[in-house]
């Protein structure tokens, strides 16, 4: 069950954004065939979490019966999604063009770093060097201090995988009403750069400072950061608003006059520390006590082991275990058709033949593919 039920799916097996999208799609109710490498057959563990809720079948597609069993596949789906570099499918015989040829309503998803066309479209990369060329690196970190990665969350996944899961659904909603598909084209570039289009827009009207540590958003301000307690945790505070400062001006007794150049730039280092020594008096848990819940805009800073057990998380079940791995619950949330994960990840191969009889291969042709050790 789920809002993209009945939606068949063809993941070719990759690493980062591309199984997070098809992920994505799975925990929306897609059925989902993962196509892994014959050479895999039987890896794969419970901790894959981005190979969750699919079918694993395991092909040479090196050899052209594996490459028929995919353009067969391709003739019943609804898309297909693949993350090589440019020009590798088309090698391999399963490029958009050949996949059209069987089915044209298909959606073609493509995710790269780069995207299809331009000059470092053939280089390797990953998402530290995309989300450098979009300007989103440039602007994260402390003053006086490196550009900090934030984890390859910007690139491989929210402007890669999510991206690519958003133009697929698109393409899908555009095939339904045309009965013709396309190829999306999703490029971490371009996706870590369409995340940081606020940011584009305040530096283009002077707003937002072209150097890191010295805006509203990017720890510059003191009513918008992170602040270590007496007992070593730390607490988030994004008091932006004016009746929001006030609040948290109450709460952590910010009695001082020089708090009230909220909006001053050249005193937020000043204030900064003065905030730092108030919020060192006392543990996380006491300002959770004081904060927690209120229209501060406060959350105590959760380590990955106390994220899931934390009230709010337990209550709205953001964090479920599966077979004794805990992790993220399917997201976003439907009122009529809700999302659910729909199983464990799987191993290489785990399910080839159920695959391929489902997808109406008979059983000669599947023992016919396994004696060619094409499947």
């Amino acid at each position: 069950m789920g809002p993209l039920e009945g939606i068949k799916v063809i993941e070719i097996a990759g690493i980062g954004p591309g199984p997070f999208c098809a992920m994505m799609l799975s925990d929306m109710g897609a059925e989902v065939v993962r196509i892994d490498r014959r050479s895999s057959l039987g890896q794969g563990t419970k901790f894959d979490v981005l190979n969750r809720g699919r079918q694993s079948l395991a092909l040479d597609l090196k050899k052209p019966e594996a490459v028929e069993v995919v353009l067969r596949m391709v003739a019943s789906a609804d898309a297909l999604t693949e993350g090589f570099r440019p020009g590798v499918t088309e090698r391999l015989g399963i490029g958009p063009e050949a996949c059209h040829a069987r089915n044209p309503r298909l959606v073609y998803g493509r995710m790269t770093g780069w995207g299809q066309e331009g000059p470092l479209s053939q280089a390797a990369g990953h998402d530290i060097n995309y989300i450098a060329l979009s300007g989103v690196l440039h602007s994260i970190g402390r003053q006086g201090e490196n550009p900090v990665p934030p984890l390859n969350l910007v690139g491989d996944f929210g402007g890669g995988g999510m991206y690519l899961a958003f133009g697929i659904v698109s393409a899908l909603l555009v095939a339904q009403r045309t009965g013709k598909g396309q190829v999306v084209d999703a490029a971490m570039t371009d996706g870590s750069a369409s995340l940081m289009a606020s940011v584009y827009g305040m530096a283009s009207r002077g707003f937002w400072l072209n150097q890191r540590a010295s805006n509203m958003l990017d720890s510059g301000a003191h009513h918008y950061d992170t602040y270590e307690c007496s007992d070593g945790k730390w607490i988030s505070l994004g008091s932006l608003e004016p009746q929001f400062y006030a609040l948290l001006r109450e709460k952590a007794g910010l009695d001082d006059s020089a708090f009230d150049a909220q909006m001053d730039r050249d005193a937020w280092p000043h204030l900064k520390e003065k905030l730092a020594k108030v919020i060192r008096a006392k543990t996380r848990d006491e300002w959770c006590e004081i904060m927690e819940g209120s229209d501060v805009c406060f959350a105590p800073v959760l380590d990955l082991e106390e994220a899931p057990a934390h009230p709010h998380n337990r209550d709205r079940e953001t964090f479920v275990e599966l077979d004794g791995v805990t992790q993220p619950n399917a997201a976003p949330r439907f009122s009529e058709t809700p999302g659910a994960i729909q199983g464990p990840p799987p191993k290489a191969g785990e399910h080839s033949s159920e695959v391929l009889d489902r997808w109406g291969f008979s059983t000669d042709e599947i023992a016919a593919l396994e004696k060619c050790e094409a499947v």
